[in-house]
């Protein structure tokens, strides 16, 4: 187990070489969604709540609009069911500090992302999200994970950078929350490590590629395939991935947007049922803890939590 040590001040906040050629890190760092999850970063749930701009989330929209009742209460029981899932599974948990003008801080996916050269800190579209960055660079540098570099293209969130499998990598982007010339400068990046990166567009509504596409285990995603692009598909099986198929109501409703944590275990929302029976009769066991106080704010379990540390995939 790493042991948290704080960074000093005059450490630099881009480990990242730029020619490319930048060293692993030896005890953080993951090189695949799917390797045995060791750590993984949560965001606080005591100042989660709704915020006063839903622009930026077609599913929190209809949720305002359907008048859809939400509890606080509910949803620190199910953050607490999620956490002791983790928790059984030996997963290490760390959490972001909490703000209470960050109420959207409980999507821990949306403020960085991991890679093997480790944490890139990303820009937030929403401005009311935006201060999310300096919650996530604080917990960086405390527990002395070394940051790979900072998005400043644009706006770019962690939901739409997907390691498909070790040495490859889909980046997402919608031109709102996700702007492909962030998706560009990340792309780039990872390119000059020798990494291939194929991207996909996709319409704003569907939030984050994530939303649509999770790998699960070596050469296997859960993907829905009424919204994700034929390019990604076929990409996808030409590496040999089988693809699990999920609904197009299951996906809207987060359904698709699910944890592996190794070893043929998933961690998924309860009302994903068909996309559970599907990994039961396939052999893996799901942790499958209530999670609707948060998915009907448009977020799911992998938009909760950011992998840390994984086994090499």
């Amino acid at each position: 187990m790493p042991k948290d040590k704080t960074i000093s001040a005059d450490t630099p906040l881009r480990a990242r070489k730029e020619e490319g050629g930048t060293a692993p890190l030896a005890d953080w760092g993951i090189d695949s969604e799917y390797g045995l999850l060791r750590d993984v970063l949560l965001g606080p749930v005591e100042t989660f709540g709704h915020m006063d701009n839903v622009a930026f989330s077609s599913i929190y929209r209809e949720t305002a609009q359907t008048g859809r009742a939400w509890d606080h209460q509910a949803a620190v029981r199910q953050y607490r069911e999620m956490c002791d899932a983790y928790e059984e599974a030996g997963v290490r948990i760390h959490t972001l500090p909490a703000d209470e003008h960050l109420r959207y801080g409980v999507y821990a996916r949306d403020s960085s992302f991991m890679t093997p050269w480790g944490a890139v800190i990303t820009q937030m579209a929403n401005p009311r999200r935006r201060g999310e960055y300096s919650a996530a660079l604080r917990f960086y540098l405390g527990a002395g994970i070394p940051v790979y570099d900072m998005v400043s293209a644009g706006n770019f969130e962690g939901g739409d950078f997907h390691i498909i499998e070790p040495g490859a990598v889909l980046i997402g982007y919608t031109g709102l929350r996700c702007e492909e010339v962030s998706a560009r400068q990340i792309g780039a990046w990872v390119e000059r490590e020798g990494w291939e990166v194929h991207y996909a567009y996709i319409d704003p509504y569907y939030v984050h590629i994530d939303l649509m596409v999770c790998m699960i285990a070596p050469k296997c995603a859960a993907v829905c395939l009424e919204t994700t692009p034929d390019h990604v598909t076929d990409w996808l099986r030409s590496k040999g991935v089988e693809i699990i198929p999920v609904g197009f109501r299951d996906t809207m409703a987060l359904g698709c947007n699910v944890m592996s944590l190794g070893n043929d275990r998933v961690l998924a929302p309860a009302a994903s049922t068909d996309l559970i029976a599907k990994l039961r009769t396939n052999g893996f066991r799901v942790y499958d803890p209530e999670m609707d106080m948060f998915t009907m704010m448009g977020g799911g379990i992998h938009c909760m939590a950011q992998s840390l540390r994984r086994d090499a995939g």
